[in-house]
């Protein structure tokens, strides 16, 4: 069987609205293999949402597309899924399995398209690469799309740089949200997001993490999606007061990720640990390094 391990990915990085990811070292698990026949769906780690294991199965659907997309014929799939990234908490569950089924066809198929054509394809499905992109490629990755085409550029981060990912107990959908979004932004608050954005990554280019405080400030999404977050602005602050770089919402939540230095993280993880003790929804905080990889194909 073809074993693909692809990392979780945290997304909408402070003012990178829907364009700027990073990978993470947590995981999903895809095995394949081609069957004469008929769909075989195992899921071997339970999530609390039922994972489909018929023919609406996110990764057998992007399978299934990626053959279309190449005028093959998909034959006959035996699939097991082992999932530890979790689902709806804005950590990229759904951006996991369109990667991992792609590549997946593509392993089938014969290897027809390299990295960037997959990126392509999964940037389209997803609507916005912030997600797939790192996926793929590894690290933190900026990226923008039009009709056409994705465009994206690899950032190298610097080593010390830890991701304290904070999840609850309670989920956020990725289309209640979006719903809690405005149709428009004044001149102001566009200017706020493209000057922090462009100062976000300037300053992870040349290591200057201690501008990470006002970069990685957002006015776009964050101010609104934090009332589907209880306690949110109260954790950003006392984050900040442990040590935090600086604090953002994971993609559209409900995940909150605090970036701190490694030789502060672990009297970092060990204060915000009991302070996210004393509120509810039982938060629980987990150190993880960026992932540098992305998306491969183990060697079983």
């Amino acid at each position: 069987m073809i074993h693909i391990k692809i990392p979780a990915t945290s997304a909408n990085m402070g003012p990178g609205f829907d364009s700027i990811g990073v990978a993470l070292e947590l995981y999903n698990h895809l095995w394949v293999e081609a069957i004469p026949q008929g769909l075989k769906i195992e899921v071997k780690r339970k999530q609390e949402i039922e994972i489909p294991v018929d023919e609406s199965n996110l990764i057998y659907q992007t399978m299934k597309y990626f053959y279309d997309q190449k005028g093959l014929v998909l034959p006959g799939i035996h699939l097991i899924q082992e999932d530890y990234i979790p689902m709806v908490r804005g950590l990229g569950s759904s951006a996991a399995c369109i990667v991992g089924g792609l590549i997946a066809a593509n392993e089938l198929a014969g290897r027809p398209c390299d990295k960037e054509e997959l990126a392509q394809m999964a940037a389209k499905l997803e609507g916005h690469p912030d997600n797939s992109n790192p996926a793929i490629f590894g690290s933190m990755v900026v990226g923008a799309l039009d009709e056409e085409k994705m465009m994206h550029v690899r950032i190298a981060l610097p080593e010390d740089l830890v991701f304290a990912t904070m999840v609850p107990s309670f989920p956020v959908s990725t289309a209640k949200a979006r719903g809690v979004l405005p149709d428009g932004y004044s001149r102001g608050e566009v200017v706020f997001n493209v000057s922090r954005g462009a100062l976000l990554v300037a300053s992870i280019m040349s290591g200057k993490l201690e501008n990470l405080s006002m970069a990685m400030e957002d006015k776009i999404h964050q101010p609104y999606r934090s009332q589907l977050i209880p306690n949110m602005g109260e954790i950003f602050q006392r984050a900040k007061t442990y040590g935090a770089l600086a604090s953002y919402l994971s993609g559209a939540g409900s995940t909150l990720m605090a970036m701190v230095k490694k030789e502060q993280s672990n009297q970092f993880q060990k204060d915000m640990s009991a302070y996210l003790k004393t509120l509810p929804d039982h938060w629980q905080l987990t150190l993880l390094k960026a992932d540098l990889e992305g998306a491969k194909v183990e060697t079983e």
